[in-house]
């Protein structure tokens, strides 16, 4: 039995914890592993998530790795939609498409199985962060390249004083971006 969450959002920003200088002096790290071991705070954000998905019409959910694994895995359980993994380059056997992007220092790329979409689908990105933005723009046109289309971006927690949200709006063509929190 679940426990009914009157303010789902003020639960979920009441479990992330700040870690000073951490990974390195002057960072405040957003940590959500205690909104993770909280089974109340944990169902209202996969709750969300999936009330989010299926309220923009998706048929798939693809989580990036990897904490938006930890997210997505369950809200595509809940909505009863598939599940794309997007991985790093080189994690994934078989066929696949990948795309690259550019890191502040250099480049990385990702990849998802070409089989796993098709033209019929409408694919929900799901994060645990949007910071720059990098990651999620690279899976938007990596959905696109294996021809389905983007049902929006929806992420725990953005960090507003980076420019993700800017640099997603062109490429969302439309789709909504999805932040349950801003910090």
């Amino acid at each position: 039995m679940t426990e009914q969450v009157t303010d789902p959002r003020a639960l979920l920003l009441s479990r992330i914890r700040d870690v000073p200088d951490y990974p390195k002096p002057g960072v405040l790290f957003k940590d959500i592993t205690p909104l993770l071991a909280d089974p109340v705070a944990f169902t209202a954000l996969t709750d969300t998530l999936a009330e989010l998905c299926l309220s923009n019409g998706a048929t798939k959910i693809a989580g990036l790795e990897a904490r938006g694994f930890i997210l997505a895995a369950p809200v595509a359980v809940r909505a009863g939609l598939g599940f794309i993994p997007v991985r790093k380059a080189g994690k994934l056997p078989g066929a696949t498409l990948n795309q690259a992007y550019e890191l502040e220092y250099g480049t990385a790329e990702i990849e998802v199985h070409a089989e796993d979409l098709t033209a019929d689908d409408r694919v929900m990105v799901i994060d645990d962060v949007l910071a720059t933005g990098g990651t999620a723009e690279a899976s938007l046109q990596l959905i696109r390249r294996a021809g389905a289309s983007v049902a929006g971006v929806a992420v725990l927690m953005e960090l507003g004083f980076l420019p993700g949200r800017s640099r997603l709006e062109p490429v969302l063509d439309g789709a909504p971006l999805e932040a349950l929190i801003t910090v």
